[in-house]
């Protein structure tokens, strides 16, 4: 979910927030001054400010090794229209996760296995909305004959067969005589001669009325003044009833002569006018004025054209009071009509864009109401009955907040129990609220937040150690870290404070963390790094404001800046050359982030801050491949291509965010677009990279060496060919080829391409000089300031104890490296010991999936432990 949260305050003893006043009042040259007030340790207090953790509206399960088992378990067995369902609720647990791929990966997987054409609708209309700013992917995608099928609009008609049996009324004989073969139905002063068997044809009202017992089966003319029906209208029901379709009625006729194939059951003709409206919807006018038709006259098609057009205009429809009235006001059959069996999917869905827009909002709390009333499983209860409460809790509703997290808990949401805990204290129930937490903890495996939350009712030691278990637990929650580091500012050890927040800046960049570092550096009036910080808050959230949201990052940035000598364009690239070779990614940032105030080429620089968010993310605890391009380098991307100078360098922007978005043979024929144009480096390596990942065959080897070469006798920075240089050289390795990967190292080497020690010291190894091998690595390791990844690569090329030492720095540096603990796992005694320590190799196995090997071992034992890891395992990785 994209809105953050954030949760009143709850402690006293909290620090209090700057006044922002003081930050917009700083005139020129007095930063330095103002910041010296602070250098007390009250003052300080006044300057950095910990907020709690946000209390989130997500499904959190307290074992979600269980519960993804179970949905797999579920999806392989239950009939095919209740897979998506099940895939919605994978997509609840991988959002409680925070896992993007993942989330993404269920919504399509729910969009593919739809059993009916709502369910298309809604979770095709899901996966655009959690898209949005991906337009230009879709466009590129266009450029290459390919399309995005979940982002197109469906034919609804075509997906809803008419399947009314119709039968044939032969006309009959009455009293003896044939009935005449015509009739005539007058309307006002008009007469329209139909064919009596046509018009019986088209429903068993009108064969009884027209050749049963009725007294207008003698008749040869009948009045329908009454009806509701005009001149023109029948017309074009005895057209319908000769040719069975309806062409070139206008849309008000084609209502009218709706309303009167409901009246007289003419089945036939209320699908074909239910089609044509359906065709007629292309706007949200147009849905917003035919939904009240398709409600009031039951069609089916109509009704979901209609919605198709809302949910493709998501969120911005939502802003539109008559559509919220239109899905607030449904009745269950309206419902029905408009979205089928697929209410809860759609209502979740809407709640969850209304939360996004506004999470206090009216429209909000009456989707949310709606879910529950639509809830048929616990899991969906649960679901509902917590998010609702969020929303009530953040509207300081507290009792109505209260009795739903209530209920989230009785149905088995362990989660629920923190903004109780916090609903509790508002009330001045704190020992209450420790000992509710204190309760939970006790009864099943404890998970960090809930350590990290009852830290929140308790002083001194106690709330320490909280924090510690917390973080022992779940080394990515930020707020144990950031509540240490400022307690330690507070009491002025300014070293041990900035090391605590560089713990986990350097495996996860948390813009929260940023902010309380900057204004650590603020308080130590070291503008430099304060400036740092600063921009690289800014590349990677251009809107982000500090202080509570009450000044803006890029304000702040200005008063700093003053503060600081200003770098030519030569000073910038010399220390973008020096923070790029001591893979000093934040720094490198901040330095691209000024010098992009200058006019220096644009779509270059964009291109590079792309590329260090990714290497970011890489390194960082997401673990991200390329095929999950975060936001922030998406964007960079997507402007380096508008800055582009040229034709043949926009191609090869286009091509990365192809690549960067999984779609590599399109990038790579937006490569050899470029090289058409011209030859350059970046076209060569984009082609070189991309083909590398796209082809299975080895011989393809020769290709890539080719390109590289190419690339590497066109012009381009250092940095840039000291890449193709180290890439090359891992190229030769594959090959076997290793004095001609030696030599690519070394010159990466000459260029200060600082990765490249790790390249030199796999051939080392491959010539069986481990030594040598350890040896690169340690000048990898005292160059590079994010290094996690360099002690595990050395742990390969010395002896145990060292590795053991190596492999416990990366868990001290990175907790959420995984090899260190598939290493310790292999070492383990037995069986049983080997599966618990395996269970660390998952993206949160510290986390859930030891206690979950715990609990198993300690009620059924190893083997029970060892089919529900598979399961997980499989519904985790597949």
């Amino acid at each position: 979910m994209r809105t953050f949260f954030p949760s009143d305050s709850c402690k006293e003893t909290q620090l209090n927030a700057v006044n922002p006043q003081s930050w917009l009042q700083v005139e020129r040259g007095k930063l330095s001054k103002f910041a010296s007030q602070y250098s007390s340790s009250s003052s300080i207090d006044s300057l950095i400010k910990v907020p709690e953790p946000p209390i989130l509206p997500f499904f959190k399960p307290a074992d979600y090794v269980e519960v993804l088992a179970q949905i797999h378990e579920e999806l392989e067995s239950c009939p095919p229209q209740e897979r998506s369902n099940l895939y919605l609720l994978q997509f609840q647990v991988f959002r409680g996760l925070g896992e993007t791929k993942l989330m993404r990966r269920s919504l399509r997987a729910a969009w593919q296995k739809a059993s009916t054409i709502h369910e298309k609708l809604v979770f095709g209309a899901w996966l655009k909305y959690e898209k949005q700013g991906e337009d230009l992917i879709a466009d590129l995608l266009g450029t290459c004959g390919k399309c995005a099928q979940e982002f197109g609009p469906i034919d609804v008609a075509s997906q809803l067969p008419f399947d009314g049996n119709v039968n044939a009324h032969e006309s009959v004989l009455m009293n003896g005589n044939q009935v005449s073969r015509n009739v005539s139905f007058r309307i006002g002063d008009e007469k329209i001669v139909c064919d009596r068997k046509k018009i019986s044809g088209l429903s068993s009202p009108f064969n009884a009325m027209l050749n049963g017992c009725f007294a207008e089966s003698l008749y040869e003319e009948i009045d329908l003044s009454e009806n509701n029906i005009s001149p023109s209208g029948l017309r074009a029901v005895k057209e319908f009833s000769m040719s069975g379709s309806l062409s070139e009625v206008p849309p008000n006729l084609l209502l009218e002569i709706l309303a009167f194939a409901n009246k007289f059951c003419c089945q036939r003709l209320k699908d074909a006018c239910d089609r044509k409206l359906a065709s007629l919807v292309t706007s949200r006018e147009d849905a917003v004025e035919l939904m009240e038709y398709a409600f009031e006259e039951n069609t089916p098609i109509l009704a979901a054209s209609c919605l198709q057009a809302f949910l493709r205009d998501l969120p911005d429809c939502l802003n539109d009071n008559r559509v919220v009235e239109i899905f607030i006001q449904a009745k269950r059959q309206q419902r029905a009509i408009m979205v089928g069996l697929a209410s809860f999917s759609l209502y979740c869905l809407l709640s969850e864009v209304a939360m996004n827009l506004d999470p206090q909002s009216d429209k909000a709390v009456s989707f949310l109401e709606q879910l529950i009333q639509l809830a048929e499983t616990d899991r969906q209860r649960l679901l509902a009955f917590h998010q609702l409460g969020c929303v009530r809790l953040w509207r300081k509703e507290y009792d109505e907040a209260t009795s739903l997290f209530e209920a989230a808990l009785n149905a088995g949401h362990i989660y629920s129990v923190a903004p109780l805990a916090r609903l509790g204290y508002f009330k001045g129930q704190k020992l209450w609220a420790y000992e509710k937490l204190s309760s939970v903890i006790s009864t099943v495996a404890p998970l960090g937040w809930m350590h990290q939350e009852r830290s929140l009712y308790c002083e001194g030691e106690k709330c320490w150690e909280d924090l510690e278990k917390a973080t022992e637990l779940d080394p990515t929650l930020t707020y144990p870290y950031m509540y240490r580091a400022a307690t330690l500012m507070r009491k002025q050890n300014v070293q041990a404070a900035l090391l605590e927040i560089n713990r986990i800046l350097g495996f996860k960049l948390a813009l929260e963390c940023l902010e309380l570092r900057l204004c650590f550096y603020l308080a130590l009036e070291d503008y430099q790094s304060a400036l740092c910080d600063v921009q690289a808050i800014l590349t990677l959230s251009p809107d982000y404001r500090m202080l509570e949201g009450r000044v803006a990052a890029s304000q702040l940035r200005t008063l700093v800046r003053e503060h600081v000598n200003n770098w030519t364009t030569a000073d910038c690239w010399l220390q973008l050359y020096d923070r790029w070779s001591s893979v000093d990614d934040i720094g490198s940032l901040s330095v691209i982030f000024q010098m992009l105030e200058s006019d220096a080429a644009k779509g270059v620089l964009y291109f590079r801050q792309s590329l260090l968010l990714l290497r970011l993310l890489e390194f960082s605890y997401l673990h991200l491949n390329r095929l999950n391009c975060p936001e922030a380098a998406m964007r960079s991307l997507q402007r380096a291509r508008q800055h582009a100078s040229s034709e043949d360098e926009r191609l090869v922007y286009e091509g990365w965010i192809l690549y960067d978005t999984g779609h590599c043979e399109e990038g790579l024929q937006k490569a050899e677009e470029s090289i058409k144009i011209k030859r350059s480096f970046e076209a060569f390596f984009l082609k070189a990279y991309a083909l590398a990942d796209s082809s299975q065959d080895p011989s393809c080897s020769s290709t890539v060496i080719s390109l590289l070469e190419d690339a590497l006798k066109c012009p381009s920075d250092r940095l840039r060919k000291g890449q193709a240089l180290n890439n090359l050289g891992s190229v030769y390795v594959d090959c076997g080829k290793l004095e001609l990967a030696a030599d690519c190292y070394i010159n990466a080497l000459k260029v200060r391409h600082t990765r490249a020690h790790q390249g030199l010291a796999r051939v080392h190894f491959l010539r069986n000089d481990r030594a040598a091998a350890y040896e690169e690595m340690t000048r990898l390791i005292e160059k590079a300031r994010n290094n996690a990844s360099a002690y595990e690569k050395r742990s390969e090329y010395c002896d145990r104890e060292l590795t053991k030492a190596d492999l416990e720095m990366v868990t001290q540096l990175d907790p959420l490296r995984v090899y260190p603990y598939r290493y310790r796992a292999a070492g383990c005694r037995n069986g049983v010991e080997n599966l618990l320590a395996l269970s660390l190799w998952g993206r949160y196995g510290a986390v859930w999936m030891v206690n979950m090997a715990n609990k198993l071992l300690g009620a059924d034992g190893e083997q029970a432990f060892t089919s529900q890891f598979n399961e997980a395992s499989r519904a985790f990785l597949a």
